[in-house]
């Protein structure tokens, strides 16, 4: 059992007023908050070690290259990782995304295949668009059903010697929907091709073992488990990060320069080109140790009753459309109410403190499969409380009367 007063009190935010009423953040799906040990932390950086790291004999410097090495070795046990240089910080899931694509430009060639799947976030499908341009490989999309899964007999179908790469995400961002992906990562592997997982909405509520999963890649960002903005990992076996090429030139990733060659540094800092954001890095570690602290089985069991409360009272409302009915589903309700438009909805209660998304949630294929503009999405964390949702629920049918 969690103590949400405790945790709530972690979170300075939550108790600010928005538009004269107490703040109810249901937006977790697009950022975290922060509790105050990573505030406090971003602030000790700062005021205590800054420097550049990796390439000072000075004290300070010192300092701060073991604190963010230190980091990388929290990541490395949390996700299970088999060395810590399988481990590169990046600026966020769409970076770590861009790096495997590109490094793939030298490994396809024309009438190759990628799979992606009809469940990705943007950031999971053009990326691999821009790879197929350049390389002459075909894009082929994994279908998904009226409840938002995947359907799994028409990937094995889909799968054969052309595909060279499958990219699929953990959890959607859009319906919430968990995607079979041990399944997905073994069948990949019985045609050859590599597989890619976005964990960004993943790693809020569940600790991913990437050696049991045997993913190839595994991405997410830092600023959806409580950690700053402007930080992400990217996870990838060692055979695969020594076989792509770096994804950006410069300091740091090199091991020699010369006017006629140059050759590369080692692993992990092939990938991590300049100066990084040291502050982001190490207080990733910071945050990741306070969700440890809380427990990821504690997440996982609070948030479903959160799931399970939420859509039960959206149902009572009249004319409710809950998009995203996966048998196995995080704490994510997508819904419209019948001839209302989602932003109206988002607006008026944005009034009452209450603070949802509202739109394509940057998944447009999902919404266009459904035939409707957007959709309103709540998504919960653990410091949300049912008290929070009976006030949606009661901000949303006060929005109805006004708009109908």
């Amino acid at each position: 059992m969690l103590d949400i007063n405790k945790i709530r009190a972690d979170f300075p935010i939550l108790s600010v007023k928005v538009n004269g009423k107490p703040l109810v953040y249901f937006d977790n799906g697009a950022t975290s908050q922060k509790p105050q040990v990573v505030i406090d932390a971003i602030a000790k950086y700062y005021q205590e070690i800054n420097a550049n790291i990796h390439r000072g004999v000075h004290t300070l410097s010192q300092l701060a290259t073991d604190a963010f090495e230190v980091s990388r070795g929290k990541i490395q046990q949390h996700i299970n990782a088999k060395f810590p240089y399988e481990v590169i910080f990046t600026s966020g899931t769409t970076h770590s995304i861009n790096a495997v694509a590109n490094g793939f430009t030298s490994l396809l060639k024309a009438g190759d295949e990628v799979l992606v799947s009809a469940l990705e976030h943007h950031s999971n499908i053009v990326p691999w668009q821009m790879l197929c341009e350049r390389t002459g490989a075909i894009l082929k999309v994994i279908p998904m059903n009226d409840q938002g899964e995947l359907i799994l007999s028409e990937y094995d179908n889909l799968l054969s010697n052309k595909t060279k790469i499958v990219t699929v995400n953990h959890i959607s961002n859009a319906l919430g929907t968990i995607n079979p992906i041990k399944y997905m990562i073994e069948k990949a592997h019985q045609v050859g091709a590599a597989i890619l997982i976005d964990g960004a909405q993943a790693v809020p509520h569940l600790k991913p073992n990437v050696q049991e999963l045997d993913c190839d890649f595994y991405v997410f960002s830092g600023h959806k488990i409580c950690g700053p903005t402007g930080t992400g990992i990217l996870y990838g076996k060692e055979k695969w990060l020594r076989k792509l090429p770096p994804y950006q030139g410069g300091g740091e990733m090199i091991k020699e320069v010369t006017f006629e060659k140059t050759t590369y540094a080692d692993l992990p800092h092939k990938f991590e080109a300049g100066t990084p954001n040291i502050a982001g890095g190490i207080v990733l570690g910071t945050a990741i140790d306070y969700m440890n602290e809380i427990g990821f089985e504690n997440i996982a069991a609070y948030e479903h009753e959160l799931l399970e409360y939420g859509t039960q009272k959206l149902l009572e409302i009249e004319g409710m459309k809950i998009f995203g009915t996966a048998l196995e589903k995080t704490s994510v309700i997508s819904f419209n109410i019948e001839g209302i438009h989602p932003y109206d909805i988002g607006t008026i209660i944005d009034n009452k403190g209450i603070a949802v998304r509202t739109g394509h949630h940057c998944a447009q294929p999902i919404m266009d499969f459904f035939k409707i503009p957007g959709t309103i999405r709540a998504s919960f964390a653990f410091y949300n409380t049912k008290e929070e949702i009976d006030s949606m629920v009661d901000a949303i049918k006060k929005a109805k009367l006004m708009l109908l």
